[in-house]
């Protein structure tokens, strides 16, 4: 079954928002990266063995609303927070994948109540050089498309779409995932300028996961990420480039449940 159609809705406030929300046991959050929950279904399904697995398409992304004020990764961590107390969510595992990384970096800082584990997946939204001609996070809305996926997996043609056999609906969210992401992302490109200096607010156990062959964020990137936040442990995921969630599901799941203390349905 494909993750779109495991998906149900659930209203915070005035916003619809795309929810999966199932199994039982301790919360586990997933975060999305900018392509959002369709291919995710193979790390959900070795994750979600002894735990309450919820992932969420983010405002703007799937078929969750967009409110029209929503501008900001400001607005997307408050949402979150917002969106755990409705759920009343404690103890819950957070992990978040590149932009889904940064957002719950950006939750993390302003409060730490609903969770106990924090993994951070190849996440953006730092800056670290203070040489502003220093690229640290290619702009994928300027890279040759080959180019892009060359960075983003460590076999991009496993992972190439025909465009042409895709659904209208599928079309439709693919470019409003990424209109959304250009909307929160793009000025400064990916980053917040303050999130580095409050990153010493993180007070649960941290894992960063880094792809060995990220070419969007390199790995010094990610031990600069690690380091930043007190007590933070930092493991590569072989074989893996920007998204391993994707590319190295099995493995990705075994490092978290590992880390979290609960048990991956491993085949």
């Amino acid at each position: 079954m494909g993750t779109e159609e495991a998906t149900t809705s659930v209203k915070l406030g005035d916003i619809n928002v795309e929810i999966i929300d199932r199994g039982k046991g301790r919360p586990l959050v997933f975060l999305h990266s900018a392509e959002g929950i369709a291919e995710c279904e193979p790390f959900f399904s070795c994750i979600e063995t002894s735990t309450r697995l919820i992932a969420t398409s983010h405002p703007g992304f799937g078929r969750t609303d967009l409110p029209a004020p929503f501008c900001t990764i400001d607005d997307l961590a408050y949402f979150y927070l917002d969106l755990f107390d409705k759920l009343q969510l404690r103890d819950a595992i957070l992990v978040g994948a590149s932009f889904g990384g940064w957002i719950a970096a950006e939750i993390a800082v302003r409060s730490t109540a609903h969770l106990s584990h924090l993994i951070l997946a190849d996440a953006l939204g730092i800056r670290v050089s203070k040489d502003e001609t220093e690229v640290e996070i290619q702009d994928v809305f300027t890279l040759n498309p080959v180019e892009l996926e060359r960075r983003k997996f460590v076999d991009p043609a496993k992972w190439k779409r025909n465009h042409s056999e895709l659904s209208d609906d599928v079309l439709s969210i693919i470019a409003r995932n990424r209109e959304s992401s250009a909307l929160f992302g793009w000025s400064p490109y990916m980053y917040n300028p303050l999130l580095l200096r409050w990153l010493h607010r993180i007070n649960v156990p941290t894992l960063v996961l880094w792809g060995e062959h990220d070419g969007i964020a390199s790995v010094d990137y990610g031990r600069s990420y690690a380091a930043a936040i007190p007590g933070a442990r930092f493991d590569l995921v072989p074989d893996a480039a920007h998204l391993p969630h994707l590319e190295q599901p099995a493995r990705f799941a075994t490092l978290v449940a590992k880390f979290a203390g609960i048990t991956p349905a491993l085949s």
